[in-house]
């Protein structure tokens, strides 16, 4: 029996059943992979992703690698997998690529900004893509621009897809798009915030989205709002519609919501710390979510606890759930871990982040639900056919120890190593100066970070939203923009040469030698003549 399924059950007066706390499952590997994006899955259980290292990477089930493609910069957005096996990704470096399924490059086209937005998948093979840049443009299945919807503002909430065709995504000015699919604007509906998280859809055709006006909304079809529900911090995570009628999501108050498609609470889960990523519905009804503070949380249909695993570091990205049962999380730094002899995702309206494992973000039709559900029924047979018995071979990967968590001093004095200077000003490695503040990155774009800041016992946690540039594919964020966080003060230290903050009532010194760092050069006092 699956570990998923052993669920221990207490059955009370009146024929209710509740779920109580189970032994969670042993993960079964951990591998230092430099996953970066969520991770797609194809049919046969090969695992796609961009990597920190710029390359879009293709992997067995295990993790070892099939090949790899070099992209101009890194990216975060879901991969795609066709029907037809090809592989579309998406990068920073404003590219989208299509591979074969031996990773030779088919095709690439260069949009108008950075591609954080997953791609959508149309039936006709034809992709929708945002971009940082303000643009939503729908590609052909050989690559060339079809038409391009000009938005004003950056997307980076990904396109979802409906039944009709009807195209929905959000945008940083605040407003959730509908457009026909021939490109043109059908409707607009506008949030009280800026529109991070991607739609979902119910199967009336129903939109779900969460804003950073701390609020989750449901808008009909024909762009009417239906019913919002308040939460106590910004909703940059994306909803999920499970197989029973639940509006799933995560808040950065830390709770998971469970609303039903009408409206009605059913239940708030404490995670305990702040939620970005989308939860995944298994076919065993158990919702799984990750959380920033680096815990898997296993919530019965019911919203109780049935497991959960502590990792120690941050986790951002959505879960992979395989057909054949295998979920795989990341944790901050890259590392892929996986669980086996699990539940597959659910076959409801919008069970997981882009709604299957392949990524396609629509939803999908009759015949597509029966092969769907086929595939899966297949796939557990074969996963429960005994393995042939082979020779011992190589040693097994161990899997990878937990790395201490470092204090906020070594935080400091890490980041202070690392400063560097950028047209006369001083950066600091974003996560490096962020953690030893006490600050959570609650988002990170191509452009800019926001930082959740320390919370009062009385207020919701406030933020601030910094300008980033990138060094190596790491972000850095200037010491100006720190020392003008709220409540932060600033003093230079001589010996040792530093820098002081304090913050929250902390004081933390960062080794920051800024007159080393940025030198004042003696200025003429008349300009050079000049001949020409």
């Amino acid at each position: 029996m699956r570990k998923s399924l052993a669920l221990a059950v207490l059955t009370l007066a009146g024929g209710l059943a509740f779920a109580q706390p189970s032994t969670p499952p042993t993960v079964a590997w951990s591998k230092d992979l430099k996953v970066l994006s969520s991770v797609a899955i194809t049919d046969g259980g090969d695992l796609v992703f961009v990597g920190s290292d710029a390359r879009i990477h293709r992997t067995d089930a295990q993790g070892a690698e099939r090949w790899n493609y070099a992209t101009g910069d890194i990216g975060r957005a879901h991969p795609v997998i066709t029907p037809q096996g090809t592989v579309i990704a998406a990068s920073y470096d404003d590219q989208v690529y299509a591979l074969d399924t031996a990773g030779k490059l088919l095709w690439n086209i260069k949009l108008d900004g950075d591609v954080f937005a997953s791609p959508a998948l149309r039936p006709d093979g034809s992709l929708i893509v945002g971009t940082a840049g303000g643009s939503v443009t729908a590609l052909s299945p050989q690559g060339q621009a079809l038409w391009t919807f000009r938005v004003g503002s950056p997307v980076y909430s990904s396109p979802a897809v409906a039944a009709d065709g009807t195209i929905y995504f959000g945008a940083q000015n605040g407003q959730l798009y509908a457009l026909a699919p021939d490109g043109r604007l059908k409707w607009a509906f506008r949030a009280g915030s800026t529109v991070f998280s991607s739609p979902a859809l119910d199967a009336q055709g129903n939109i779900y989205f969460g804003s950073s006006d701390r609020r989750i909304y449901s808008v009909a079809p024909d762009g009417r709002l239906r019913w919002s529900r308040p939460t106590g911090m910004f909703v940059n995570a994306s909803p999920i519609v499970t197989s029973t009628g639940l509006v799933v999501v995560g808040s950065y108050d830390g709770n998971v919501y469970a609303v039903r498609t009408g409206g009605e609470d059913a239940w708030t889960y404490a995670a305990g710390a702040p939620v970005a990523a989308a939860a995944a519905e298994l076919s065993d009804g158990s919702v799984i979510v990750p959380d920033l503070g680096g815990t898997l949380h296993a919530i019965a249909p019911n919203g109780q606890l049935l497991w959960k695993i502590s990792t120690g570091k941050k986790i951002d990205t959505n879960v992979a759930v395989s057909d054949q049962g295998t979920l795989y999380f990341t944790t901050e730094g890259g590392t892929l871990n996986a669980l086996q002899k699990q539940a597959p995702l659910a076959d409801g309206p919008w069970t997981s982040f882009r709604n299957l494992p392949a990524g396609w973000g629509r939803a999908l039709n009759t015949q597509e639900v029966q092969a769907r559900t086929a595939a899966k029924r297949a796939a557990a047979v074969r996963a429960q056919r005994p393995a042939p018995v082979t020779p011992p071979a190589a040693p097994a990967v161990p899997v990878t120890p937990p790395v201490p968590a470092r204090t906020p001093e070594q935080l400091a004095q890490a980041a202070g190593q690392a400063a560097r200077v950028l047209d006369g000003q001083v950066y600091l490695p974003l996560a490096d100066a962020a953690g030893a503040l006490g600050l959570s990155v609650a988002l990170l774009t191509p452009r800019t970070a926001t930082l959740a800041l320390p919370q009062s016992a009385s207020a919701p946690r406030p933020t601030h939203t910094v300008p980033v540039r990138y060094l190596n594919r790491t972000a850095f964020v200037a010491l100006a923009a720190l020392a003008d966080l709220p409540g932060a003060q600033v003093a230079a230290r001589r010996a040792p040469a530093g820098v002081a903050f304090t913050l929250a009532g902390r004081t933390l010194a960062f080794p920051v030698n800024v007159p080393a760092l940025t030198p004042l050069l003696k200025q003429p006092e008349f300009t050079p003549l000049v001949r020409r």
